[in-house]
């Protein structure tokens, strides 16, 4: 009792330990193995009990929880219906949940699934309810246009109890920050969304970076205020003030596929408020951290634009750390980072081919020769001048 045990579990345990206590250790081994089962048989029905009441009270806190999510105010049809199969119907909890399931699926004009058994011994129980409940919401398994049926004719109006589940598009303020892991993209093709606190005090420097980027003016510009919403800078005609259905249309029509959100906490609330607005895109950042993070993470976007005439390949970097330090793979071209360099101890940066030779004697597509080694000034940049290289030999031509 003093571990948890009930009182009245206690009690009939002592007293199956008192009517068949343990025998001596020098009785024999027979008659000390029948006092163990002899033991086991009088506590069985204990046992069996506890299962009992363990089960009822699991089922009468679910029911509960239930009870308590609908007071709160839940819209979730399906914790409505766990309630009628209940008081209407008299299941437990298991056979509520496969009903609920099955009147869910029927009103949402899906196909009957019935569950699969997850005890011995309750699957047709759990079946059978959940058969009840699809013929309750409407469902009628003879007919073979059943389904295509109840999915024309339901609507939001009929089914408005049901809980529609939000968009599965990830808000702003959860997307990744900037990588040289995605494609390169047009700047034509890119939509920057900048806070008014950057705007106005220019802490990480982002307007500076970005004008000094050839190609930069093609960028669609929106500013990002916690109060009044997005706001166009430049690459795109203003929609009305306050028009939030025009500015909608405006963004999605713009083809984009690379943006990038710079804003503090405020300015990314506001965005997750109105996240519909913006358009989808194959890569979707926002900055994040510290200003020198930020920086930094910039950096790596705005070496991913792609300015007119640019010729560089477009796939995707194999990153792996060696013994020697970092290497990266394109194509038939691999870069790796080849120690200090002399005198001043700058990092190298070498371009092998496929036969494990410097790759010499490609040069670009406007007749540019490449160069297999390069000397930088930071090893910090190793991969950014990595990718850069790797990228530029993955679209060159080999010289005859």
């Amino acid at each position: 009792m003093a571990h948890g045990r009930p009182a009245h579990h206690a009690h009939a345990l002592a007293d199956a330990w008192r009517r068949f206590p343990d025998l001596p250790n020098d009785a024999p081994l027979d008659e000390r193995m029948a006092r163990g089962r002899e033991r086991v048989q009088a506590l069985r029905p204990l046992n069996e009990a506890i299962g009992l009441e363990t089960e009822r009270q699991r089922q009468s806190a679910n029911f509960a929880c239930v009870e308590r999510q609908i007071a709160e105010g839940s819209t979730d049809g399906r914790k409505a219906f766990i309630l009628h199969a209940r008081d209407v119907h008299g299941y437990d909890w298991d056979a509520a949940y496969a009903y609920a399931d099955g009147r869910y699926a029927a009103e949402a004009g899906w196909e009957s699934r019935p569950p699969s058994p997850y005890r011995a011994g309750e699957q047709e129980v759990r079946r059978l309810a959940y058969q009840q409940g699809f013929l309750d919401g409407g469902g009628q398994p003879d007919d073979i246009f059943d389904a295509a049926r109840r999915s024309f004719t339901a609507s939001r109006a009929e089914i408005a109890h049901l809980e529609w589940p939000r968009a599965t598009r990830p808000l702003p303020s959860q997307w990744p920050s900037p990588t040289d892991i995605p494609a390169p993209a047009s700047w034509h093709r890119r939509l920057l969304l900048l806070g008014t606190s950057e705007r106005e005090t220019g802490a990480i420097g982002i307007l500076a970076m970005l004008h000094e980027r050839p190609g930069h003016e093609a960028t669609a510009q929106f500013m990002v205020s916690a109060d009044t919403g997005l706001h166009r800078l430049s690459g795109l005609p203003a929609p009305p003030p306050g028009d939030a259905t025009a500015l909608r249309q405006m963004l999605r029509q713009g083809d984009y596929s690379d943006i990038l959100i710079v804003a503090g906490d405020a300015e990314l609330g506001r965005l997750d408020a109105e996240a519909d607005i913006l358009p989808l895109a194959r890569t979707m950042e926002r900055t994040r951290n510290s200003v020198l993070q930020q920086r930094a993470q910039f950096r790596l976007w705005l070496a991913r634009g792609r300015a007119p005439g640019d010729q560089f390949a477009a796939g995707h970097i194999r990153w792996s750390k060696m013994a020697a330090g970092l290497s990266g793979r394109l194509g038939d071209f691999t870069a790796r980072y080849a120690g200090p360099a002399q005198p001043r101890g700058h990092r190298i940066v070498v371009i092998e081919d496929r036969s494990g030779d410097l790759a010499h004697g490609y040069r670009t597509p406007f007749g540019e020769e490449l160069h297999p080694e390069i000397v930088i000034g930071n090893k910090a940049h190793a991969r950014t001048a990595m990718a850069d290289l790797l990228r530029k030999y993955a679209a060159s031509l080999r010289l005859g």
